[in-house]
């Protein structure tokens, strides 16, 4: 008898051991790791700017069930990686906790992070006692470094690339703009991490800046530092913005070719392929120039995007470039390019953000959402609320409808054609 119940307790023992085993295996099989690399150019992971700031006031932060909202409509829309930027303040390590929190609720949940890490030169936006020194950097830049890696190795699941700064070169941020060997020390101080094992190795890094600062414009930028930039990222985050050229260089919007005999619908049809065309050659001109070097790295379109609203240049009185039917256009044309051409495009942006754009509502940067602070889903996404798509989702409380309470007509009062150069040169006068 003895005998026969060792073997059962062994027996026992060993099914417990195959169970626990065969559970582990199980649960870390469906465990799903994806790196950089995977993500970025796969159309499954729609990429996506984000920033949610819901009041004029910069101070007031997104609380964490306000980010948590705001995960969950942009997860409903197939947004899988979100870039956001500026570390000293609260924001990004309260979204990817709520991130974290979420996947622990949830495993099929999926969301990523390009991390922007804010670099600015000494002085900048009036913070010191001179002007800008912009081949000086802010005394804040390292701290700002330093808490991008320790976020990036908190949360390795999640957070899948570092960008070292936003439009950080570009010399028209003449308040805060640094030159290249700035963003090249520490592209280098992180890539030299990784090869160390102190951030993870499928890290990606590079910077998030304006197809000029990349090469793609004059040649004032092609200098040696950026060529060196150029080889140290393990890819090129482009920023293109037809919209504000149809003022800056109005011309490819002026340009009334092709539309002889057409309606004004057909004149703003061909008005906003034309301003895909013009993202395309911004980006592959930055191709181009990284080719001459040699050099053969993904790109990506870090920002583009294209504002609702404007009652200054873009508006009646200026280029009549805004207006919800315009971006959705818009938004369509780049997701469509993006995607058929395997990049990943972070559009700008989500949602609206009233502190961008100073004093005035009408400022449009304050309109570049997809939706409104209050969850109004604009023209873009009108499909997608028939769809259900936001069906059960809020923002602010309130459940995701269609601005202009859906009536199109109502919409379509607000569409401008784009003028003619003699009317647009009347308007400047």
């Amino acid at each position: 008898m003895r005998n026969y119940l060792s073997v059962i307790r062994n027996a026992t023992l060993l099914l417990l051991i195959v169970c626990v085993c065969s559970c582990g295996k199980v649960k870390k099989e469906n465990v799903k790791e994806v790196s950089a690399q995977d993500i970025l150019g796969n159309p499954d992971y729609l990429a996506m700017s984000y920033g949610g700031y819901r009041y004029a006031d910069h101070n007031i932060e997104p609380t964490l069930e306000e980010l948590r909202e705001d995960m969950k409509i942009l997860s409903a829309m197939g947004v899988k990686i979100i870039r956001t930027y500026k570390l000293l303040k609260p924001q990004a390590a309260n979204l990817v906790k709520v991130i974290s929190d979420i996947k622990k609720e949830d495993p099929d949940f999926e969301m990523y992070v390009m991390l922007g890490a804010w670099v600015d030169c000494k002085n900048s936006f009036g913070s010191g006692d001179g002007e800008p020194d912009h081949n000086v950097e802010n005394e804040e830049n390292p701290a700002e470094i330093d808490r991008a890696v320790a976020l990036a190795n908190k949360y390795p699941d999640i957070i899948k690339v570092i960008a070292v700064g936003n439009e950080a070169m570009v010399k028209w941020a003449a308040s805060y703009y640094v030159e290249p060997w700035i963003i090249l020390k520490w592209v280098n101080h992180l890539q030299d991490l990784k090869k160390e094992g102190k951030l993870p190795k499928d890290l990606w890094v590079t910077s998030s800046d304006n197809f000029a600062s990349w090469g793609g414009g004059g040649e004032e930028y092609h200098v040696e530092d950026l060529n060196n930039l150029i080889k140290a990222v393990d890819f090129l985050s482009v920023h293109t913005y037809p919209m504000h050229d149809t003022h800056y260089q109005p011309e490819f919007w002026l340009d009334q070719k092709g539309f002889e005999g057409k309606t004004d619908m057909e004149k703003i049809e061909i008005s906003m392929v034309r301003a895909k065309e013009y993202a395309i050659m911004q980006s592959g001109n930055v191709k181009k120039y990284m080719e001459s070097l040699g050099v053969n790295k993904p790109i990506h379109i870090g920002e583009t995007g294209w504002a609702s609203f404007s009652s200054g240049h873009y508006g009646t009185s200026g280029s009549k470039a805004c207006d919800e039917y315009k971006e959705a256009l818009y938004y369509k044309h780049m997701r469509d390019w993006t995607n058929e051409a395997g990049m990943s495009c972070f559009y700008f942006e989500g949602f609206d953000e009233p502190w961008k754009g100073g004093d005035n509502s009408g400022n449009s940067e304050k309109h570049f959402g997809l939706l409104t602070v209050d969850g109004k889903a604009k023209y873009a996404l009108w499909e997608e609320v028939d769809k259900g798509t936001f069906d059960g989702l809020t923002r602010n409380g309130n459940p995701i409808t269609k601005t202009y309470e859906g009536n199109k007509e109502a919409m379509m009062e607000d569409v401008e054609v784009p003028p003619t150069s003699e009317e647009w040169h009347a308007s400047q006068q």
